[in-house]
């Protein structure tokens, strides 16, 4: 790959291409804003990120979350932009230069914002009750799957993937959206984590970091072809007869950005909960700072934590310079593996290629967050919960989808949204009718999935 086929404001449809000279917003600026006033990111304001909404005490949900993401990816996106863009401008022109300059800022943000915009309700124990919920069919309703559907068509629900479903959401033309979101294949590309289809991915035995997961379902396939062919993103080496493809280089700023704020802010979460003390939080993210003997060092840090008397805001401070420190180390680790990136060699994340005197800082943060924060009991319960509810309205909706002329089933049906396409479900092949279903439950909010799920269950009845 070259740097300077890795970037295009071709978008994902023929349509509004081009960009005036008048215009105040450029392709990539437009991308950030259909993102951020679009319905399913507002929705994520009502999806877990952690802790259960709402709490006593204010946490991050999905949208406070990838706003936060976004900033970071701008960020790393600018650093890394400036420094591509003055080594390469005197071979490359002005055009290139400036796209490093003054947009990759954007297109990262953007893929930031839009990183966990497939996830379903309940964090990730919602992908995993969709998962489990399939996998878990009675024989004889899984060999109808089987049998009306694709191998892989059919891997998109028992390997159910949010980083999928983000790509689905933003390339596919709902029954209302003739064009859906019309991003440009550049911020596109960026979100793309596991580019392979689900049937290829899920194997983390392959030492393939593309592989670990999956990033478009067999619908959107044909839209991520186009995408790899027109920047140049080519197949995995030897794993040609498979749809694993090499990630896209902006992929690892996207990543960076999300590893560096969902590990400090579930720790700053859990520091407002009362779940960790100030001093448990001081003691994992000043030792970053040891060999610092510039600006951010941890003498002058630990002067201005003296200096605060509010604990929440010793951690908000701490948060805000451990951030920027590892902003700078990501920038640096980005462009010291810079050929190995356009080769597509690169095998781990960005965090995960830092330099040695930080991996076990990190490693005790992921190994606090995982005893402490990730296995606290109301975690624990608002993924149960979230298994029972997500469970049960896949099986009322997807039993009423392979019964449709029953009375019961007729009803069910009416409640998915004509957005989904379901009506008229004979004309649809059985995978599109279930990715109807999918669609429907997986755009929810937790609060909606309860509400849905206690009045057509009978547990709770509008009265009339």
């Amino acid at each position: 790959m070259q740097w300077a086929s890795l970037y295009s404001d071709q978008r994902s449809t023929d349509t509004d291409n081009t960009t005036s000279r008048d215009e105040l917003r450029t392709s990539f600026i437009k991308d950030y804003d259909r993102i951020i006033f679009s319905s399913a990111f507002r929705r994520l304001q009502n999806k877990t990120q952690v802790f259960p909404l709402p709490g006593p005490a204010f946490v991050h949900n999905r949208l406070t979350h990838s706003l936060e993401v976004a900033s970071v990816g701008r960020s790393l996106g600018t650093a890394v932009g400036r420094i591509i863009a003055k080594k390469y401008e005197q071979q490359q022109g002005q055009a290139f230069a400036s796209f490093y300059r003054h947009e990759l800022s954007s297109v990262i943000s953007s893929a930031c914002l839009a990183h966990d915009i497939g996830n379903p309700p309940f964090g990730h124990s919602g992908e995993d009750a969709i998962r489990s919920y399939f996998t878990s069919l009675d024989s004889a309703t899984q060999s109808i799957f089987t049998g009306g559907m694709s191998a892989n068509q059919w891997a998109d629900f028992t390997h159910f993937e949010g980083n999928s479903n983000a790509f689905r959401i933003l390339t596919h033309p709902f029954a209302e959206e003739r064009t859906a979101y019309n991003i440009t294949q550049t911020t596109l590309a960026s979100i793309v984590k596991y580019p392979c289809r689900s049937i290829d991915g899920f194997d983390k035995n392959a030492g393939i970091i593309g592989k670990k997961k999956s990033g478009f379902f067999d619908s959107e396939s044909g839209n991520w072809q186009a995408i790899a062919q027109q920047l140049g993103i080519f197949k995995q080496p030897g794993f040609e007869t498979e749809e694993v493809y090499v990630r896209h280089p902006f992929v690892y700023l996207t990543e960076a950005a999300d590893d560096i704020c969902y590990r400090v802010i579930d720790i700053e979460d859990a520091h407002r909960l009362g779940i960790l003390s100030y001093q448990e939080v001081a003691a994992l993210f000043l030792p970053f700072f040891d060999d610092d003997t510039a600006y951010q060092n941890r003498e002058r840090i630990q002067g201005k934590l003296d200096g605060l008397i509010d604990p929440n805001q010793k951690v908000q401070y701490l948060r805000a310079v451990w951030i920027s420190r590892m902003v700078g180390l990501c920038t640096t680790a980005f462009i010291a593996h810079e050929a190995v990136l356009l080769q597509g060699n690169l095998q781990e994340s960005l965090i995960d290629v830092l330099p040695h005197q930080y991996l076990p800082l990190l490693k005790a943060i992921d190994q606090l967050s995982y005893e402490r924060i990730y296995q606290h009991r109301t975690v624990v319960e608002i993924e149960i919960a979230g298994f029972e509810v997500i469970g049960n309205l896949l099986d009322i909706f997807v039993r009423a989808l392979l019964n449709p002329e029953a009375a019961r089933s007729r009803k069910v049906l009416q409640l998915i949204p004509a957005q989904f396409s379901l009506n008229g479900s004979k004309q649809n092949s059985l995978y599109q009718r279930v990715q109807a279903v999918t669609d429907f439950i997986s755009g929810m909010t937790d609060i909606y999935a309860i509400d849905l799920y206690r009045k057509i269950t009978g547990i709770t009845i509008k009265a009339f």
